[in-house]
């Protein structure tokens, strides 16, 4: 397939991706779609980040023309995203985010329950967000800042060692120049998990104890805790960030934990009343969109009763 038709191809998949519209099914699809020709990797982060450029550029001249007195500007839509082929049309878009590249403002992100989005970032550094989160993206001048109102992401940063990547998640900070790590955010701080590079991690007013948290690594930073937790896990950083490809990998974790995790991703939610139950291993790759599959395999290997009542899917012995 061409270059252009690769393109093309990327716009359409871009536009369905930020709609929220692909299933478990159109995300499979994408997939194919991606492995058939390694060019198209980089089609479609050109074709997302084009379209964030001109939602981005149509936002800021839609504020000036309403500061104006004037009716809001619709001349850039994904038909004639589509129209220009996508990647072409980033040249409009880069003009008319110019005010915005002088004065930041945040680049909203959030998903849904089950969502999954991976979002290039402006800088060239990529997040995938996952179910259930809320994220702020700022680039300015001398630093790059992600806040994490709520959920997890995964970052791949860009090296830029002039302009340091730096998540809040609460009372927590996590800095790197180019890296790749996992921030969770939790009710009393934030769990990182490191897949490439080093991060350093702090709880504010906490500067002066800073803490490495190297690849294969993660951490548990508390918003107030004067000891940082951290522990090697070289066969288990990956596996813990396995949600960005939509599975739950279990290495001997209970079902207490797969439950727990499962639920934050389902309408459909797991019960299970018995303690000892609970406390039984789990081992396997799992759809975290499919909880019912889960629930009759876990049934099987642990002996246990599955019972559907409405939303509610319930494992007992």
């Amino acid at each position: 397939m061409t270059s252009s038709a690769n393109d093309d191809d990327a716009a359409r998949w871009a536009i369905r991706v930020e709609n929220g519209t692909l299933d478990s099914d159109g995300q499979r699809e994408l997939e194919e779609w991606l492995r058939a020709d390694p060019r198209r990797h980089g089609a479609l982060l050109r074709a997302e980040a084009t379209l964030a450029y001109l939602n981005r550029g149509r936002a800021l001249t839609d504020r000036v023309m309403d500061d104006a007195g004037s009716a809001p500007s619709r001349g850039w839509s994904r038909r004639s995203f589509l129209a220009t082929g996508g990647v072409a049309a980033v040249v409009v878009a880069t003009s008319l985010s110019g005010a915005y590249l002088l004065q930041p403002a945040p680049m909203e992100i959030r998903t849904a329950i089950g969502e999954i989005r991976r979002v290039p970032l402006p800088d060239g550094s990529v997040a995938s967000v996952n179910t259930a989160s809320d994220i702020a993206v700022t680039m300015a001048g001398t630093r790059r800042s992600v806040t994490l109102k709520a959920g997890e992401a995964w970052f791949q940063v860009a090296h830029d060692t002039k302009r340091p990547f730096v998540v809040e998640a609460g009372e927590v900070r996590v800095e790197a120049v180019g890296t790749a790590f996992s921030v969770r955010r939790r009710a009393n701080g934030a769990s990182i998990v490191v897949t490439e590079g080093v991060v350093e991690v702090w709880s504010e007013g906490g500067e002066m104890r800073r803490t490495r948290i190297a690849a294969g690594s993660q951490g548990f930073v508390a918003n107030e805790a004067p000891v940082i937790e951290v522990k090697t896990v070289p066969d288990g950083a990956e596996r813990t960030i396995a949600w960005r490809t939509g599975e739950l990998a279990l290495n001997g974790e209970t079902l207490a934990y797969a439950v727990a995790e499962l639920n934050r991703y389902n309408k459909r939610q797991l019960v299970v009343e018995n303690v000892n139950l609970l406390r039984e291993p789990m081992v396997g790759y799992f759809r975290v969109d499919q909880p019912e599959q889960f629930a009759r395999a876990a049934g099987t290997a642990l002996g246990a009763t599955v019972t559907v009542e409405g939303e509610t899917i319930h494992l007992s012995r």
